[in-house]
């Protein structure tokens, strides 16, 4: 019979080096890892206004269909290949195309809410939370904003004050506590790292 895979989900604070991490894993364990995100799975706001749009919360864990991950995990897990969404945040609505993810012996998913939503937590065999300090996730979020979103510093600034850092303390840091492993600094802690490919050959062998 085949193995169901093993579920790994990897949250933390915007910045905090959560992609990196997933990365890391896949280096290691290459093709033995399927790696989802979160931010993939934002709602379609394609019905509403440009104004509308602006005046969203897009920080909260409702601003994500996390039911439909959920049951995509699920999928995963009974070995079926799944249809995940794409989202264009320049716009803040959904492609039209898809990305197919296949069933793997692990499928990690990166996300910043992933522990902060009771059943998406659950879904997890495996939960990391990458814990770095504000100001170098600041500058990341800044940066990645920038360059990736093609948004300008105004806007950057006004959601960090307004969503970003109020969610972070209501959602984000609070769900650390649901974590089985907290790494600081995320991929750049090669040592860590070692820690959890280690872990999980383990636990992939007794699986």
């Amino acid at each position: 019979m085949q193995r169901a895979p093993l579920l790994i989900g990897i949250a933390g604070g915007t910045g905090s080096g959560k992609s990196t991490l997933a990365a890391g894993l896949i280096g290691q364990l290459s093709a033995d890892v399927a790696v989802l995100e979160h931010d993939w799975y934002y709602r379609d706001r394609s019905g509403m206004t440009e104004a509308e749009r602006e005046n969203v919360n897009y920080d909260e864990p409702a601003a994500l269909d996390n039911r439909l991950l959920v049951q995509h995990l699920a999928d995963l897990r009974a070995g079926c290949a799944v249809e995940c969404p794409q989202y264009d945040f320049a716009t803040h609505t959904r492609k039209a195309t898809t990305r197919r993810v296949a069933p793997a012996r692990i499928v990690a998913v990166e996300g910043i809410l992933l522990f902060a939503i009771p059943d998406l937590c659950a879904s997890f065999d495996l939960r990391i939370f990458v814990d770095t300090d504000d100001d170098i996730r600041l500058m990341r979020r800044i940066a990645r904003d920038i360059v990736e979103r093609q948004r300008d510093i105004a806007s950057i600034q006004h959601q960090y004050y307004s969503t970003v850092r109020p969610m972070h303390l209501l959602h984000v840091a609070p769900s650390k506590r649901q974590a089985h492993l907290i790494v600081p600094e995320g991929g750049e802690n090669a040592e860590a790292l070692d820690v959890i490919v280690g872990r999980l050959k383990y636990l992939l062998l007794g699986h």
